[in-house]
């Protein structure tokens, strides 16, 4: 009896602790703590392309790949500075201008041959992980075994969810295919299932495929990922690239 009174002090005191110091359960990035988006830019612009994602991950199938590759373009775009060209409806866009030049077409479309831009590099991102739910555990202090445990833990917001991804992203010169830099970048958020959510980062939308992850751990992960590749791109792709 005196246990469990004992137990019962602790974990008002933890929980008053708690509130006096604003502390709620949310989820966290983990050794991500610095992922930032770039700063404002207003200078020349690199022409780039991305490749389509190449799914290695045995928990991802080709939506995510497309996804993930569409939150990639968009981020790079909303940094200001790269000029992103896109390949995914180059035969839609030669069709156009083969119309245009049949003379089949009303002349006034504008449509013109040679005007389509080359890109000066090639962005490739290789998903090889990608852990929704990569581990859990009783919340709380003391885990699931003992009285305190239960009741704290119950109280947060239950077990404890965490998920991870990784990207290999290479960044390739195409008039000369040389690769210029790769890097591999991880992305991991914990959450309490059942607590508060806390903001994720960015704001760019989740891509096709990925929107059951919103709200998650996985969500933060992904996000972490896109911020830190677009990241390693603008500050590993030399000056001279930017000239747009």
């Amino acid at each position: 009896m005196k246990k469990v009174l004992l137990m019962t002090g602790f974990i008002c005191m933890v929980l008053s602790s708690m509130a006096c110091a604003g502390l709620q359960p949310t989820a966290q990035v983990d050794n991500n703590a610095g992922t930032q988006p770039l700063p404002p830019y207003n200078g020349p612009k690199a022409r780039i392309a991305v490749a389509d994602f190449d799914v290695k991950a045995a928990k991802a199938g080709g939506e995510i790949g497309d996804g993930l590759k569409e939150m990639l373009v968009t981020a790079l775009l909303n940094s200001s500075r790269f000029r992103v060209v896109e390949r995914q409806v180059l035969d839609h866009l030669m069709q156009e201008q083969e119309l245009a030049a049949s003379g089949a077409a009303a002349q006034d479309g504008g449509v013109k041959r040679g005007q389509i831009k080359t890109a000066d590099l090639m962005i490739t991102a290789a998903v090889t992980e990608f852990e929704p739910q990569a581990s859990g555990g009783a919340g709380g202090i003391g885990g699931g075994g003992t009285v305190g445990g239960s009741i704290l833990g119950a109280i947060i917001g239950g077990s404890m969810n965490k998920a991870h991804m990784a990207l290999d992203i290479r960044i390739i010169d195409t008039s000369t295919s040389e690769v210029l830099s790769a890097t591999r970048i991880q992305g991991q958020a914990t959450d309490v299932a059942g607590g508060i959510l806390a903001g994720v980062l960015g704001s760019t939308p989740l891509g096709v495929g990925l929107g059951g992850y919103a709200n998650t751990p996985m969500e933060k992960a992904i996000r972490v990922c896109i911020i830190e590749a677009v990241n390693y791109i603008a500050q590993t792709v030399p000056a001279n690239y930017f000239k747009y």
